[in-house]
């Protein structure tokens, strides 16, 4: 991969983003939280982060390239196409970021550059 490819987002995440983070939000939180958590990301601002240190901050392992949605991602990333901003919750209570939506475009973008600037929502 090059070293140094530029990253394209949209302005704002795709409806279906809020819709995927629901679902594996309840996986770890009762419908009400899940719901209030995706409400608060609906309503915040964008925010930048390194890829690195989200990736940090998630605690969460690196995916391979022979991932067919991070291969997927990192075909969007290479033709110029805007990616959709991360969803993003502080889960304070373990000191970590949960990836509500978007672990495999952070892996597709960590791929071309660790430093990378990703855009996304925290709440």
């Amino acid at each position: 991969m090059p070293d140094k490819v530029e990253m394209k987002w949209l302005n704002e995440p795709e409806d279906h983003d809020y819709t995927a983070a629901l679902s594996y939000l309840s996986l770890l939180y009762d419908e009400q939280k899940a719901t209030a958590y995706v409400n608060q990301l609906k309503h915040a601002l964008l925010s930048e982060f390194k890829a690195k240190d989200i990736f940090r901050a998630s605690g969460l392992f690196l995916l391979g390239i022979s991932n067919a949605h991070v291969e997927k991602d990192q075909n969007k990333i290479q033709s110029g196409i805007e990616l959709s901003p991360l969803l993003l919750i502080r889960d304070s209570v373990h000191g970590k970021v949960i990836i509500a939506d978007g672990y495999h475009r952070l892996c597709a973008v960590y791929s071309y550059n660790e430093d990378a600037v990703t855009s996304c929502k925290i709440a």
